[in-house]
């Protein structure tokens, strides 16, 4: 740096650090505007951290937020002071039952009342008065898994508004993979089967299914029969979020499954 001559010595030590400041403060990354898409990443509580469903995220406007605990879907107003805090006062939300019941009921309620806001690159942090926190990531989230080439491994019954674990004696038996050519195989939780499946769209209908002939007693036989009856309705609506995917029939019953690679 050169020397700054004809200035007093202290005068030149305090221009000195502010121009070194200054060429520091053009190389980082300009913090976010809090208004926008943001991916939940985890809680903090109570002393303890919720880690996030994938689903889990608020999408921030100026005066409204919408977004999704994790399976329920939610509305609120907003008031934003600034870029520093927000107010927000719950909506309308969904109230399905959900496999992580425990994280929706925490998002739920940290996410209502004035947070701070605290901004990092690619990050928010909104703070509660009692200092419990929601971590979010403007990073996009990971894609959506394929419908086809994904083992799917069923974990809740739906039946309306209502979504039911499968029975712990029951769960991880009941999977599935739909092949690319539309063949579909694996096990209702206790015969495996297989069968042809057409996807038109958001739809996806299975043809009859061909399965072994075990008899099948317990929670096991109640999923098994469930699936049964469940593939063999017509026509079934598909949604993938994240590993999530969801078939719907008309009459509001259908399932959820975790998904993971074939090659998994």
């Amino acid at each position: 740096m050169r020397t700054l001559r004809h200035l007093p010595t202290g005068l030149a030590l305090l221009l000195a650090l502010a121009a070194c400041a200054g060429s520091g403060d053009a190389g980082r990354s300009p913090l976010p505007d809090p208004v926008g898409s943001w991916a939940v990443e985890s809680l903090t509580t109570g002393g303890r951290t919720l880690h996030a469903p994938a689903a889990a995220r608020v999408d921030l406007g100026q005066d409204e937020a919408t977004g999704n605990y994790g399976c329920n879907g939610f509305t609120a107003e907003v008031v934003l002071e600034g870029t520093s805090a927000l107010t927000v006062t719950p909506g309308a939300s969904t109230t399905m039952a959900c496999e992580n019941q425990e994280f929706e009921n925490a998002f739920a309620r940290l996410f209502t009342g004035r947070l701070t806001i605290d901004r990092g690159p690619d990050r928010l942090t909104l703070k509660t008065a009692d200092g419990s926190t929601i971590a979010m990531t403007s990073q996009p989230p990971a894609p959506d898994a394929p419908l086809a080439a994904t083992e799917w491994t069923v974990d809740g019954l739906v039946d309306g508004a209502t979504v039911s674990s499968v029975p712990a004696e029951a769960a991880g038996r009941a999977r599935f993979t739909l092949a690319p050519d539309g063949a579909a195989s694996g096990s209702l939780g206790c015969n495996r089967f297989s069968a042809k499946a057409a996807v038109d769209g958001s739809t996806v209908t299975f043809g009859p299914l061909t399965t072994t002939r075990m008899a099948c007693e317990g929670a096991a036989g109640e999923v098994e029969r469930t699936l049964t009856a469940l593939l063999g309705s017509g026509p079934l609506t598909w949604k993938v979020q994240g590993q999530n995917l969801t078939l719907t029939a008309p009459d509001g019953k259908g399932l959820t499954a975790k998904g993971a690679t074939a090659a998994e």
